[in-house]
Parts: C-alpha cells; sequence; structure tokens
C-alpha cells in the first residue's frame, strides 16, 4: 500500500511539530500510549458505523427542537455523532418555491457556477431566496440551538459571546443535475486546515488530545473556538470565522445516491485521529498488519501532516484518504445522510469529516442552500458588519472569491427581503428583538 501526500508541506512545517513536542511534557510517550488505545477504539467504533449505516445519523423534529422535547439521550448521541437531520424546518411549499426563484433568477442573470459548461454550483449569496431563507425564524431557532450545545468548561465565562444570537453567514447554493459525476468534495474537514496545528489558540481546542487524554476531548468546548484563527494565511473560500454547524436546506427530495451529503458520524475519534495522524508513521506498507498499532511509530522528522495541501497562496484540507488515514474505513463509514424533502436541514460539526456523493443516479435535481449554524462572537460579528456592506453593494461576501458580483443583477434581495427581527440582527442589521 502506498502513501501518497496531497501536499507539499513546507519544510518548515517540522517546526510546528517540534514546538507541539516541546510544549507538553512526556509528549511522545503520552501520545504514542494514547495512539494505541485510540486505534483499538476505532477498530471497534469503525465496525459499527458500518453495521448500523443511516441509522449512526440522529433524525430530529424541528417541533421537538423548538418545544425542548428532546430526550438526554437523543441530545448526547447528536453531541457524540456531530451530525443531525432536523425535519419539517421549513414548510415544504415555501422551501419549494425558493428552489423555483433561485432557477428564475440563474436564468434571468450571468451567473458564475461550476462547472462552466452546465452550471449546478453557483457563486451567489444575495438572492432573494438565500436571503428569506438565512433570516426564516425557524432556520435561526436551529442555529440558536445548535450554538447552545457548546459550553465552556468549569465556571469561566467568556465576555461578549452569545450562544442565543445566531448571526447570518451567506454561502452559496447547489442545483446538482441527475446523471453526472461529482468529484469536487471528497471527505474533508472545514474550518482551519494547518491552522488546527499551528495557531497556538486554534491547537488548545484539541489539547486533551496532544496530551495523551483523548477520551476526555469535548469538541463543544467553545474557549478555544472562539479566537482561533481558523484562516491565516487569506485563502480564498477559506471561512476566517467560527461556525458551530455546517449545514444546508433542501430545497427538493434528495435520498442517498442522489448526490446528497456523507459523514463520518462520530466527531471525537475522528478528531481524535486526525490531530495525532502527523506524528505516526508506518514501519511497513504491507497490507497484512499495516493497520495493527506495531506498525505504527512516532516520528516528527517529515514535515508533512496527511491531508494538509496547498491551495491559492494557503492551506487547505485536512482532506483525509484511505491511504492517508486508514484506521477511519472511509470507503466504509463515510455515510450518506436519509433521505430529506424541501424544507428540511441537515446540520454538521465544524470538525466531522464530511464529502458529496460522487454519483446522483436520482431522477431531479437535487437543490440545497448553504446555511451554517454562527454564534455572535466579537470576532464573528465584526465579519458580520463587514459581510452587510458586501450585501449592500450586492458583492461577494469578505471570505469569497471577488468579482463585481450581483450589483446589477435582476431579481437580487434587499434589506425588505430579511423576513424577520431577528433575521435583520443576524445579517448585521440593528433592531430589537421582542
Amino acid at each position: 500500500m502506498s502513501l501518497p501526500t496531497l501536499g507539499p508541506c513546507p519544510p518548515r512545517f517540522v517546526e510546528i511539530k517540534r514546538d507541539i513536542e516541546a510544549s507538553y511534557p512526556d509528549f511522545k510517550e503520552r501520545v504514542t500510549k494514547a495512539w494505541v488505545d485510540l486505534l483499538d477504539e476505532l477498530a471497534k467504533a469503525t465496525k459499527d458505523i458500518v453495521e448500523k449505516g443511516q441509522l449512526s445519523i440522529p433524525q430530529v423534529e424541528f417541533t421537538d427542537v423548538a418545544t425542548g422535547n428532546l430526550s438526554p439521550e437523543t441530545l448526547e448521541d447528536i453531541r457524540k455523532k456531530g451530525c443531525v437531520v432536523i425535519k419539517n424546518v421549513v414548510d415544504d411549499a415555501e422551501a419549494s418555491t425558493w428552489k423555483d426563484d433561485l432557477r428564475e433568477y440563474v436564468t434571468k442573470n450571468p451567473v458564475l457556477g461550476d462547472p462552466p459548461e452546465d452550471k449546478q454550483f453557483f457563486q451567489l449569496y444575495w438572492t432573494r431566496s438565500q436571503v428569506r431563507a438565512r433570516s426564516h425564524p425557524n432556520v435561526l431557532e436551529t442555529q440558536a440551538w445548535l450554538n447552545k450545545l457548546y459550553h465552556v468548561k468549569g465556571q469561566k465565562q467568556l465576555n461578549e459571546v452569545d450562544l442565543s444570537v445566531p448571526l447570518s453567514y451567506a454561502d452559496r447554493f447547489r442545483m446538482r443535475h441527475p446523471g453526472n459525476q461529482w468529484n469536487a468534495h471528497p471527505p474533508h474537514v472545514d474550518g482551519g486546515a494547518i491552522e488546527r496545528w499551528e495557531d497556538k489558540t486554534f491547537r488548545t481546542c484539541f489539547e486533551d488530545i496532544l496530551t495523551g487524554n483523548w477520551r476526555q476531548h469535548d469538541p463543544y468546548d467553545l474557549e478555544g473556538r472562539i479566537n482561533a484563527r481558523s484562516s491565516m494565511y487569506g485563502r480564498q473560500n477559506q471561512a476566517s470565522i467560527f461556525r458551530t454547524y455546517q449545514g444546508w436546506l433542501a430545497m427538493s427530495e434528495t435520498a442517498p445516491h442522489e448526490g446528497t451529503l456523507k459523514v463520518f458520524p462520530n466527531v471525537i475519534l475522528s478528531n481524535a485521529y486526525m490531530i495525532l495522524r502527523p506524528f505516526f508513521r508506518p514501519i511497513s506498507t504491507n497490507e497484512a498488519n499495516f493497520l495493527d498499532a506495531k506498525n505504527w511509530e512516532y516520528d516528527i522528522s517529515d514535515p508533512d501532516f496527511p491531508g494538509i495541501y496547498s491551495r491559492d497562496g494557503g492551506f487547505a484540507g485536512p482532506r483525509p484518504e484511505t491511504q492517508t488515514h486508514p484506521h477511519l474505513r472511509l470507503e466504509e463509514t463515510m455515510i450518506s445522510v436519509p433521505k430529506v424533502y424541501p424544507g428540511d436541514m441537515v446540520y454538521w460539526h465544524c470538525d466531522v469529516v464530511h464529502a458529496v456523493e460522487v454519483e446522483h443516479l436520482g431522477n431531479d435535481d437535487s437543490c440545497v442552500m448553504y446555511i451554517p449554524a454562527v454564534p455572535h462572537t466579537p470576532q464573528n460579528a465584526e465579519y458580520i458588519s463587514r459581510q452587510k456592506e458586501s450585501f449592500l453593494k450586492g458583492i461577494p461576501p469578505p471570505d469569497f472569491p471577488k468579482w463585481e458580483g450581483e450589483t446589477s443583477f435582476v431579481g437580487r434581495a434587499n434589506v425588505e427581503d430579511i423576513i424577520s427581527p431577528i433575521g435583520k440582527r443576524a445579517m448585521g442589521f440593528a433592531v430589537e428583538v421582542v
């Protein structure tokens, strides 16, 4: 078995490993012991994921979210899996109308999209449908609920952080046609690439892993996330804000094998494995014992961070592959989310490994709007202030590729299309919300 890399990572990255080693007492001994324990747990957990398939992905009704009628067991399952399908967030007919309006918008205007010869993924942010969806009270209520799954350990308080106030991060949408191959989104993690190791604040989010105590890792601890630099190199399409969960709203029926989302449904294990993986290498590539913990040894002499690669003047990833992250068994454990209907929403924790199905074997377009959950923090609020100016001008938001945008487009949204007071506040327009 070969071990290709998506790199190359620059030689200086070896200093990141050395800095981490020097930052934690007995680092080599602690993480080596943790690595052996982790691989044993991964072997059991991946087997369970494969056996359960789509049952690994929690599904809840919006009414139960809104009324607080979810059992502690269900909440714990959502936290463990790092993903959830929330049914009936928006009325089916309203969500379907949004799709129809989007179709009209891309027909009337000179839009940018991929692939250029058959546009399906659009560089558009300010359609009426998107603005109305982002400002829909039910959508914002799901985001506030997801934000509040996070917490701060102990009795600490974080000033100017309000998990009950969702902010609205403008992203794009897709209208994927049946019958095509979609190779653009293999398994990956968003929200920071090499930054997870290089930025010392971001690194604190994974401190229990780096001290060898991976079982105590809490991916919902808010403290290190608030000021983490997830975009140190200014790469386009790299989110510079903190999203508790990424998500999308369905505007069509979409089922497995119809171009839907796939996830690795265990955020603690995938975090622990990907954070520790750069510190170990296989002794032998013999397939017979390749996964055996005895075949892996501690090594920080190589600058490679598996799954991290150079892109657009910065770094992208992590992008785990079967060959670079074999213990995740990605060819079997990337689970397609269950069938959704217009108005359903799918959310996944900011650290979850996710992908888009390569094939769409259905009969109709698979249409979703990307709408993540974003809490009110000083750093996020500053971004929303700049994003508001982009909205008013009709140009792409700060994190996205620059072009003249939708300034002159027919049917572009304006402030009147923000359909609720909490929606206005989420988009940076100061209003009193009763």
